[in-house]
């Protein structure tokens, strides 16, 4: 099982895991609130200033498997994979146009989930409902595919078992991520965060001056990846280079605009907005946090220097830490795993306690106890943190991760359905809870079946007579609002509005 271990790169590992899990148990104590409250426990109390935020929904958005897969799309097929780039610039004006009405709308009602707001906009129980399980469902593989960053980091230090035992360091590590998630809530990940990122552009900076000067500079990278993606896209039959080919332009942008309509609708990235101090606190992240995009594609080109360096893996998804291994010395290899596996206890914290709260407001609450306390809430929402991490350390247990995979990106083709209820709501009524309804089932059956390929899922389909094939959640979207805008039409819209105009003003809070 350690027959292997590199001891060097080991130790530092877990010196550094080690460490953020003190923060982790401290994190309770730290901006002091009682976590007998479901505000305190699963929004922080709303008190994180512009740079607390900064790092949380950074830590939130950009996850261990994002270091892991990004690269690992680009050393397969090249420029393709880099769609993850641009996507993540194209969720910045959004957030600065809409998020902070959100955040307003939800501190003056005391919302505390999407679900929560859909709810006091559209006086729809059942499109609560349809929000709140869309949102719970598709953050499970979420979860679970950060487990498979954290896996192949603790695989690259040489450690190997057979059967259970193959898990056992991953196991332990979440079940330590469950204890302090539980008792300090969102403070943990937004204080660990902070060492997370730090971590994380110290390897990526690394890398990108070391590497290429060890391969003879970025020219001989390119030229080098050119020719490997060449030969690739040779044996298999299959376009990958470093250019677009014509038909994967249009699959390309709607994949870019489609995945940033869709990563805000995520519970874990709601709560990390949510949790801002001020609509002031949004606007500043909105212009702050595209220096991340910016380390994306950074980390991107990681891809290419595995294909340059010669790196050969039956899983792409093991070329970050092979390259590691590869072109830096043990003791750094072991920095840069470290910061990979804390990537991924951010953003899974996080997720279990959107999910947590969405599930405790938006589903028990309203469905099966309209009578809990508020005591009785947070103690639920805790319990439900503990259960999804445990459901999702299950699906990597028993299911294979190409099947994870798929569900994460089916995730997505999902969470876009949500979009008209949560962002047209936020500047007009005229939409009816009854239409945003059937326009969200009809979006996701849509999707679903779109991405239903003869061997896996798949992300993109030929959109219908138009010679062009373009992101399903897109394809869908469109019917969607389609559906939903004829019907708002056609059904009065009798149901009672909770808010008004003046709620969705925010107040400028010094941080």
């Amino acid at each position: 099982m350690i027959d292997h271990l590199n001891w060097t790169a080991t130790s530092v590992f877990a010196i550094f895991f080690l460490g953020v899990t003190v923060l982790g148990f401290i994190a309770g104590r730290w901006r002091r609130g009682d976590m007998n409250s479901l505000h305190e426990w699963g929004l922080g109390g709303r008190r994180f200033g512009a740079w607390v935020s900064w790092f949380l929904i950074g830590g939130d958005l950009y996850t261990a498997y994002t270091v892991i897969a990004v690269p690992a799309v680009v050393y397969a097929v090249g420029a393709y994979g880099l769609f993850a780039v641009p996507y993540t610039i194209l969720i910045y004006p959004l957030l600065y146009a809409t998020f902070p009405r959100l955040w307003a709308v939800t501190r003056a009602k005391h919302y505390l989930t999407a679900a929560d707001y859909v709810f006091g906009r559209y006086g729809n129980r059942w499109l609560e409902l349809a929000v709140a399980v869309t949102g719970i469902v598709a953050t499970m593989p979420y979860i679970a595919l950060q487990l498979v960053g954290m896996e192949k980091v603790i695989g690259a230090l040489g450690f190997h078992g057979a059967g259970w035992l193959s898990h056992l360091p991953l196991s332990i590590a979440f079940v330590i991520l469950a204890i302090y998630t539980y008792q300090s809530g969102l403070r943990a990940p937004a204080l660990i965060a902070f060492v997370k990122d730090i971590m994380i552009y110290i390897f990526v900076i690394a890398a990108v001056i070391v590497v290429p000067i060890k391969l003879g500079g970025y020219g001989a990278v390119f030229d080098a990846a050119g020719a490997a993606l060449a030969k690739k896209a040779a044996l298999t039959g299959r376009p990958a280079g470093l250019e677009l080919q014509s038909a994967q332009i249009m699959p390309f942008i709607t994949l870019a605009i489609g995945s940033a309509m869709a990563l805000f609708m995520y519970p874990h990235s709601m709560t990390g907005i949510l949790s801002a101090s001020s609509g002031t606190a949004i606007r500043k992240n909105a212009f702050m946090l595209p220096a991340y995009s910016l380390v994306l594609g950074l980390i991107a080109i990681m891809g290419y220097m595995a294909l340059a360096a010669g790196i050969e893996v039956q899983d792409p998804q093991d070329v970050v830490p092979a390259l590691f291994a590869k072109m830096f010395p043990a003791w750094f290899a072991g920095f840069a795993y470290a910061g990979i596996a804390i990537g991924a206890l951010v953003p899974a914290a996080i997720m279990s306690i959107g999910a947590a709260n969405t599930f405790t407001r938006n589903i028990w609450k309203p469905f099966v106890d309209c009578k809990i306390s508020a005591r009785e809430e947070a103690d639920l929402a805790k319990l439900m943190s503990l259960i999804v991490k445990v459901g999702a350390l299950i699906v990597i247990l028993v299911m294979p991760t190409k099947f994870a995979l798929d569900l994460q990106l089916l995730g997505g083709v999902w969470m876009i359905q949500i979009f008209p209820a949560v962002i047209f709501g936020l500047f007009t009524r005229w939409f009816s809870g009854w239409a945003l309804l059937a326009g969200w089932a009809l979006g996701l059956v849509t999707g679903t079946l779109l991405s239903a390929g003869v061997a896996s899922w798949t992300p993109i389909h030929a959109v219908f007579g138009l010679g062009f094939s373009a992101y399903n959640g897109l394809i869908a979207l469109v019917l969607n609002i389609a559906v939903a805008g004829l019907l708002s039409a056609l059904l009065p819209n009798r149901a009672a509005d909770q808010t008004v105009a003046a709620d969705y003003e925010d107040e400028v809070v010094t941080a």
